[in-house]
């Protein structure tokens, strides 16, 4: 069987981080949103004696989560298959966007269809955790609420399809080193809103996103306060997306990419001509039903045994 399946992106429309937690993981609360911008992974399939898994990437990956994804997924249904992966890279790496992430849900959606063993959700998840913390997220799309790690998933309400513009400018930012500087390592029982701003402002958020528009919300992402200080430069980004009329504009994950939402494709476009070819791209939010039909039509027939079905 062959199919091409996409792999979207995501942003962080909002990112609080808490305490850290007794597995050494932050308490997080942040609202996800999958975007236009996808990379593309073309899947060849077939039962074999022995599971071989091939993989060929536009962009030289070390520790690709393609086939990482695909050795678990395989023992999981206890089928023994040939895999070869051709992987189209779009999406900049490092850059908060979960293109690693998206490439190994990507995975676990499509073999389990291919092999025409249909695998629950709950089991899909469970295997998805071990892959990283925004790989869940990737299995629905949408607009999700997350928390825990960022693993634990609500939907919420889908938000319009607002024009973006998301800046990539390859600047690299250690997610390590950003967790360290936010200085919150001291293990706690959960914060009661009562006591915490960051809650309260984030529960307001949540309450009233799908009521006002972003420009009236006050987003925000922990991450920027210290990862601004290191790379002045992305707090630069940010301003002058503002300046080019970006009714909000922030940084995405721990960086280093940063994304404005605009009123109109012709702003988009105009604000796109400030930076330099390459860094810029114009996408558009992605619903969780338009997600879904991306992946029913990607997979054909091999859908009726998906999770989609």
């Amino acid at each position: 069987m062959l199919v091409t399946v996409p792999s979207f992106a995501k942003l962080n429309l909002d990112l609080r981080v808490l305490h850290r937690r007794g597995d050494n993981f932050h308490e997080l609360r942040s609202i996800f949103q999958t975007i236009s911008l996808k990379d593309s992974l073309r899947i060849e399939f077939d039962f074999a004696k022995r599971s071989q898994i091939e993989l060929s990437s536009s962009i030289d990956i070390a520790d690709n989560l393609v086939v990482r994804a695909a050795k678990l997924l395989l023992e999981e249904i206890k089928v023994k298959a040939w895999v070869r992966f051709s992987l189209t890279k779009n999406i900049p790496m490092g850059a908060g966007l979960g293109g690693g992430s998206s490439n190994a849900a990507a995975v676990l959606l499509a073999l389990p269809a291919l092999a025409g063993k249909r695998v629950p959700m709950p089991e899909l998840i469970r295997l998805a955790e071990t892959l990283g913390s925004d790989v869940p997220f990737f299995l629905y799309g949408g607009t999700a609420l997350g928390i825990g790690r960022g693993t634990e998933l609500y939907p919420l309400p889908d938000l319009p399809a607002y024009h973006v513009l998301v800046v990539s400018t390859g600047v690299h930012v250690s997610t390590v080193l950003a967790y360290h500087a936010l200085n919150r390592d001291v293990t706690n029982a959960l914060t009661s809103p009562a006591s915490s701003p960051i809650l309260r402002e984030f529960q307001t958020i949540s309450w009233n996103l799908a009521r006002g528009r972003l420009e009236q919300l006050p987003l925000k992402n922990d991450f920027e306060a210290v990862v601004f200080q290191q790379h002045p430069n992305l707090a630069a980004v940010v301003r002058k997306l503002r300046r080019a009329g970006a009714a909000t504009a922030m940084m995405t994950g721990s960086g280093s990419a940063t994304f404005g939402v605009f009123k109109s494709l012709a702003e988009v476009r105009a604000a796109s001509q400030q930076f330099p070819e390459g860094q810029a791209f114009r996408v558009r939010f992605v619903k969780r039903a338009q997600y879904r039909q991306h992946w029913i039509r990607a997979l054909g027939p091999a859908a009726e045994k998906s999770c989609f079905a």
